[in-house]
């Protein structure tokens, strides 16, 4: 794929089949400048087997602006267009609707709300609002499905292992492991989860952040090949990165060759005026390894060298890292918390990969359209109550209980504050016989999510760096529940409907149920 394929195939043409063909119904049927809205959702948290996330974290939004940015229908996009064949051997499309797309086909005529990147996000939220054409707002599902997903599921793998490091550094190791360039994408979002760093240097370049990496292998290996040791590998890495020397130690043994040809080098740079940076872990039993090289670096006279440990690591394997070096670390004589305190962790290929659930189910459903001055609330049944459609214009509160955490989102109508109502009543979306009636006093805060990101287009707002995301989601998080946080079986988070949007869901089912068939 050379340079010009690949921008035709990310750029507007970047979609499904079916958002095209759809929009040319619409246009049709009149109806493709009508005004609509669309709700994009996803319907749970994800679910990796053994354990599941308790919430997620929004990313994405920036990386969807920019392709919104640069992203229409030119002459190559509308050759495409006017290749396609039905399976009569007739043009696909018309040629006016292609002249449509030449002229209009772009999404400047965009509105959207979403909550912003960073925000503790749950299911049944919607985390973008858009408005627009309806022909235009369909064709924007696609992409904004497909990197909004994707860097949500990574930033909130990325906060659950930033809640096990237990405040430890975290580094992204996983591009050599990624599906192509979602390399890229993920390490954003890994940074707007919770990593420090990424070991990705083009991403790192962009996003604003030094990477960070050590060595692998294969240089001890080289080294070995041509005749050398492995402590000759080490001095040579040594001598180019005196100030930054982090090395390898388990290509060959690591606690009788590996650490100990470490300790040497590093006496040598420690001769020299440097201070080595540690060592790096990645085979083995982790917990045992890291007591026995934070002992042996200790003796030496190195208490500050940080341990780096990798090696297919998760959420769950730092958790048990730490739980075992806890019991284990006073046989050796050593103080759990100082060995603790010394790691660093690089995780790959479970964090840029979602390990175990590997896709985010993120929906992007019609919610109202503009009709007689007026906006039409539109609904979809369906036969597993949760996956019933909350329909019209909808604003997204988040409400604080007397503490101070978070306790419900709450979806009300647009016109709709619930700052205004007392007592507050919040209704669950699909079992009417729950609910819950919130007092006054009982409430510390009712905070708007929703943003106006785009009017027609144009950038309303000022989005803001990674370094503000993972502020607003250390915040974030921190306001939630432990039992909300937890790793195994966390608790549910609230996520309700306000009485009247409540009441407008039952009406608009009744109505479709005794709609007619084909009427």
């Amino acid at each position: 794929m050379n340079a010009a394929q690949r921008r035709l195939a990310e750029g507007i043409l970047f979609t499904d089949a079916y958002q095209l063909t759809m929009a040319q119904v619409y246009f049709r049927n009149g109806i493709h400048e009508t005004l609509a809205q669309f709700d994009h959702f996803f319907r749970a948290n994800p679910d990796y087997g053994t354990h599941r996330a308790g919430y997620c974290i929004s990313a994405g939004l920036g990386s969807v602006l920019e392709w919104m940015r640069e992203s229409r229908f030119g002459p190559a996009e509308l050759d495409v267009l006017r290749a396609q064949r039905s399976r009569a051997g007739k043009p696909l499309f018309g040629e006016d609707f292609l002249q449509w797309l030449s002229r209009y086909g772009n999404f400047e005529s965009i509105t959207l709300r979403a909550i912003p990147e960073g925000r503790v996000v749950h299911p049944h939220v919607p985390l973008t609002i858009v408005e627009g054409p309806l022909a235009i707002a369909q064709l924007l599902e696609t992409a904004l499905l497909n990197q909004i997903n994707f860097q949500t599921l990574i930033a909130t793998k990325a906060s659950r292992v930033r809640e096990s490091c237990q405040g430890r550094l975290l580094l992204e190791f996983g591009a050599r492991r990624a599906q192509d360039r979602a390399a890229i994408a993920g390490a954003r979002a890994a940074l707007i989860g919770g990593a420090d760093f990424s070991s990705n240097v083009g991403a790192s370049a962009v996003l604003g952040y030094p990477p960070k990496g050590t060595h692998a292998h294969s240089m001890v290996q080289a080294f070995i090949a041509l005749g050398g040791s492995e402590y000759d590998a080490f001095r040579a890495y040594a001598e180019l990165y005196p100030d930054d020397c982090v090395l390898l130690v388990d290509t060959i043994d690591t606690l009788n060759s590996g650490l100990p040809n470490a300790i040497r080098v590093f006496e040598e740079l420690r001769r020299k005026g440097h201070r080595p940076v540690g060592v790096r872990l990645d085979s083995g039993d982790l917990a045992h390894l890291s007591i026995q090289a934070a002992r042996e670096l200790d003796a030496a006279g190195f208490p500050d060298a940080v341990i780096v440990l990798s090696n297919q690591l998760d959420e769950l394997l730092i958790w048990q890292i730490t739980s075992q070096i806890q019991e284990e670390a006073p046989r050796y004589g050593m103080n759990a918390e100082q060995v603790i305190r010394r790691l660093v962790y690089g995780v790959g290929t479970s964090l840029i990969t979602s390990a175990g659930s590997a896709a985010l189910d993120g929906v992007y459903k019609l919610v109202s359209l503009w009709r007689n001055s007026a906006w039409v609330p539109a609904i979809k049944i369906s036969e597993t109550p949760a996956k019933t459609l909350n329909p019209g214009n909808k604003r997204v509160w988040r409400i604080y209980d007397q503490r101070g955490m978070a306790t419900a989102d709450l979806l009300t109508l647009e016109h709709e504050d619930p700052r205004q109502q007392s007592p507050l009543v919040l209704r669950h979306p699909s079992d009417h016989t729950k609910f819950r009636i919130l007092q006054p006093e009982s409430i510390s805060e009712i905070e708007l999510l929703t943003v106006e990101v785009l009017r027609q287009g144009q950038l309303c707002v000022e989005l803001g760096d990674i370094e503000a995301m993972r502020q607003v989601r250390q915040r974030d998080v921190a306001r939630l529940d432990p039992g909300v946080r937890r790793l195994i079986n966390p608790h549910g988070y609230h996520v309700s409907l306000s009485q009247s949007l409540w009441e407008l869901k039952q009406q608009l089912i009744g109505e479709l149920r005794e709609w007619p068939l084909g009427g």
